[in-house]
């Protein structure tokens, strides 16, 4: 479970608002990155913060609620399929990072970021850190809001492209996606650039 060890030992060395920075969507076959950034209290008070990947669509839900009241402030980005298969997943990724950086209202003093070579342009002082999203709960909680968020982006593309049924696989590489692709060919939010659908050109 995530908890603020590393929040309270970066405060004790001046920093005040440390924003945790995580993302989901690098794998998928179609659709964007989303990344989120968030800046929570000193004393929060929302418990049961993990990797989004180990909470139910419920808890997420639940958590996703408690997140937005109650943090100093949430910042949201995006890469689209077409930046992704224009820069690669890896600089599509840090894009949207960055994006949800600069949509954050307060400005932080600190970043915390999931994966341990993790890197963003910044002015700001970073750290990568292996499993941030299991140890941290800024971490965390930017875990629950990038996650919740892009699964709502695939649900409303579901609704454009129900042949894919985007609304179960979110557009991870599944047998049922595979399949469905084969059957009906790329949709225009598919990932051109990566392998399965590649190989339908």
């Amino acid at each position: 479970m995530a908890s603020l060890f590393y929040e309270n030992r970066l405060r004790q060395q001046g920093y005040l608002l440390i924003a945790g920075i995580d993302e989901v969507g690098r794998g998928p076959l179609a659709g964007p990155v989303v990344a989120a950034a968030v800046i929570l209290p000193p004393t929060y008070s929302i418990k049961k913060l993990n990797d989004s990947k180990l909470l139910s669509a419920r808890q997420r839900a639940h958590l996703f609620r408690q997140i937005t009241a109650k943090a100093v402030a949430v910042g949201i980005g995006i890469a689209g399929h077409l930046e992704i298969d224009r820069l690669n997943i890896g600089r599509a990724n840090r894009l949207a990072m960055e994006r949800a950086v600069a949509k954050l209202l307060v400005k932080p003093d600190f970043l915390l970021l999931d994966g341990g070579r993790t890197r963003i342009k910044s002015d700001l002082p970073q750290q990568g850190l292996t499993g941030a999203d299991r140890k941290s709960s800024a971490v965390a909680a930017a875990s629950i809001i990038a996650k919740v968020t892009r699964d709502r982006i695939m649900q409303k593309y579901h609704y454009l492209f129900r042949q894919y049924r985007f609304d179960r696989h979110k557009g991870y590489g599944t047998a049922e996606h595979l399949r469905l692709l084969r059957a009906h060919g790329r949709s225009p939010i598919h990932r051109r650039s990566f392998r399965p659908v590649a190989a339908l050109a």
